[in-house]
């Protein structure tokens, strides 16, 4: 067995032809060669479900039988396990697998697996060496994707770590793109081949758990949950450029909030640079999706509801509906302006950076997960309470420090959560959404309350911007009663999982 690490890159054609002239690459010799891979899957996808890869590749006159563990790409970064060995097409001997588990789960598919679909791509590699010791190469490859009769193409550089550090990958790739537009990819080949294959509509990507226990050193903690965030950030990235669906944006959001929580909740485990550096640049990419995401929730929420209360009323129906299309102008150019930093240069930088210096981060001489989790979310709870009691005397503004506090303290929760265990985790989470939820259609509305007088200058606002003040306050009791319970909550990280 041997773990493959490596780096994808995508790029455009013109970048492509650049490439090959790179100073970088500037007397070293390459190789080229045309690589057809079929890939071979159960009928009902089982090795996609099982995260495996099973391919022939077709290498000028020989053959090779590969498997591998799918790894999810971010920052384009995947480390995965992999065995190859020569084969003979539609023949299967998995006796080189040294992972009994791997290997037993194949050999138990063996007569099921069948063709799903090929790549075919002309590969241009260069084998660098960039310092004693450091051995990488770096492909190029063009081509298609082949499933189900539709083709996709391909054009992506591969850098793969022969020897050296991790940090070696990152810092090649960096330079590269100092002169090159390249963006980590965020799907491998194999993962865009299959949604080819089934014609799977994009979703949007929500938050999945991130493996953790209590015994983790801390930074590498931080480590794993600030990847998870990048990737679902990444993983949302097509669904901006390529639709109009709100929820790609909001979930592109979620996945910065939860990045920029992640790094608020270790920020003294953290080198001060890196704080100072980072955490600004991702909270102007998360106002940019800010405008998208105002200006999609007032015309699906809140629209509706002012169509219906107005109806009756021709003046302010005329002004409703002056205010619709104003919000309609506004949600196309903040969209626009969404899809523009996207496909900035500075977001790819912005990707690459930050993954590299998360790789870089030195480990901490002591300290694991369980020697400060309870002291930060005690803190958290602190702030809360403070915060509720603020809010119970305040207004708007006041509702939205609480929410924010809420906020935080749910996603430090959900990082955690794999430390605890029993129902009352369960209940305090479910205390906490449903608080999040609450002040989250109030701030919908204070927010709608924004819009409106932006939408609708002077005293033409005024019995839109009042009914909506209205509405919030019939939410208020709610929000006493949801504040209440959630005082009652006993905190699961006082009974720590054994």
């Amino acid at each position: 067995m041997a773990t493959e690490t490596e780096m994808k890159l995508s790029l455009s054609a013109r970048a492509a032809s650049q490439l090959r002239r790179h100073v970088l690459l500037s007397g070293v010799p390459s190789q080229r060669q045309l690589l057809i891979n079929t890939y071979y899957d159960t009928p009902d996808c089982r090795l996609r479900s099982e995260r495996l890869i099973v391919r022939y590749r077709q290498q000028g006159g020989d053959w090779l039988l590969g498997v591998k563990t799918a790894a999810q790409l971010s920052g384009g970064l995947a480390e995965r396990q992999e065995w190859e060995c020569p084969g003979r097409p539609g023949e299967f001997d998995f006796s080189h697998v040294d992972q009994s588990a791997v290997r037993d789960l194949l050999e138990s598919l063996r007569d099921q697996l069948q063709p799903a679909f090929v790549t075919r791509f002309q590969r241009h590699a260069w084998l660098l060496e960039p310092r004693a010791g450091v051995r990488i190469e770096l492909a190029l490859d063009c081509g298609t994707i082949e499933a189900s009769g539709r083709r996709q193409p391909i054009r992506e550089v591969e850098l793969e770590l022969l020897s050296g550090a991790v940090g070696d990958l990152f810092d090649l790739a960096v330079a590269l793109q100092a002169s090159l537009p390249l963006h980590p990819e965020a799907r491998s080949k194999s993962d865009r081949a299959y949604r080819l294959m089934l014609d799977t509509p994009m979703t949007a990507a929500k938050a999945l758990p991130v493996a953790i226990d209590a015994s983790l050193a801390s930074i590498s903690a931080f480590r794993r949950i600030a990847l998870s965030c990048v990737n679902q950030l990444q993983s949302n990235e097509q669904g901006i450029l390529a639709t109009d669906a709100p929820e790609f944006a909001h979930q592109a959001r979620v996945a910065i909030r939860r990045l920029r929580s992640a790094i608020r909740v270790w920020q003294r485990h953290l080198p001060a640079p890196f704080v100072a550096r980072f955490d600004p640049l991702w909270q102007e990419l998360a106002r940019r999706l800010g405008g998208v995401r105002n200006w999609d929730v007032f015309l699906a929420d809140t629209a509706p509801l002012l169509s219906a209360a107005f109806a009756d009323r021709a003046e302010d129906q005329a002004k409703v509906e002056s205010l619709f299309r104003y919000a309609r102008r506004r949600c196309t150019s903040n969209r626009r302006a969404a899809r523009a930093a996207f496909k900035s240069a500075t977001y790819s930088r912005l990707l690459l950076d930050f993954s590299a210096a998360l790789q870089a981060l030195p480990e901490a001489k002591r300290g694991s997960l369980g020697d400060f989790v309870p002291a930060w979310l005690d803190k958290c709870t602190q702030r809360v309470n403070q915060r509720a009691a603020e809010a119970q005397q305040g207004g708007d503004e006041a509702r939205h420090r609480l929410r924010l506090a809420f906020k935080q303290l749910r996603y430090a929760l959900e990082f955690f959560s794999p430390i605890f265990a029993g129902p009352v985790l369960q209940n305090f989470h479910q205390s906490l959404t449903a608080l999040q939820e609450q002040l989250g259609h109030q701030n919908d509305l204070a927010v709608a309350m924004q819009l409106v007088v932006e939408a609708l200058p002077g005293r033409r606002a005024e019995g839109v911007h009042g009914w909506l003040a209205v509405q919030s306050e019939a939410l208020l009791p709610e929000l006493e009663m949801l504040l209440e319970a959630f005082r009652r909550q006993d905190a699961p990280w006082s009974a720590p999982s054994s």
